[in-house]
């Protein structure tokens, strides 16, 4: 049963998340080959880059302080796109789908005490080749308002 098209430009949240510093500290952790946990892995500067969880190395950047990896984002920024295919209404058969894909435009880092507000609007919903595609573009903003990521995820639905 194909989704009815009409729920494109349905929005949801918006959705709130503090980014802390041991949060980005083990995020960065996960992603490196370092060893685990954390304090091993700080020891390793090869293998866990410094900016990710230095106090000093993230003074002496030029963001003046930790960032966390790009893809930390996907924290906060997911959040729209997994409610929009839990929506009741859009009547989505949970395991038919595939995480199609996703895309991200950075505008800025995320940084230890940001308040990131995010936000999802459907943004295209179509059928091909008997599946059904639904796109969710999100917004997260930092406590000032300033956009900081924009993300497009992809929802393939099998069609049974």
């Amino acid at each position: 049963m194909a989704i009815d098209p009409k729920y494109k430009g349905r929005a949801y949240g918006p959705y709130r998340y503090e980014v802390g510093l041991e949060k980005i500290r083990e995020f960065a952790v996960a992603i490196s080959p370092a060893p685990l946990p954390y304090a091993r892995a700080r020891k390793d500067p090869q293998r866990l880059r410094a900016i990710y969880h230095d106090l000093e190395a993230g003074k002496a950047s030029r963001h003046g302080t930790v960032v966390a990896p790009p893809t930390f984002c996907v924290n906060f920024a997911m959040v729209p796109f997994s409610q929009a295919v839990t929506d009741p209404d859009l009547g989505i058969n949970l395991p038919m789908l595939l995480h199609g894909e996703q895309a991200f435009e950075f505008l800025d880092v995320v940084r230890p005490g940001d308040v990131m507000t995010t936000t999802g609007i459907l943004t295209d919903i179509y059928e091909r080749a008997r599946k059904d595609f639904v796109i969710c573009t999100t917004e997260s903003k930092n406590q000032t308002g300033k956009l900081v990521v924009r993300g497009v995820w992809t929802a393939v639905i099998r069609q049974a």
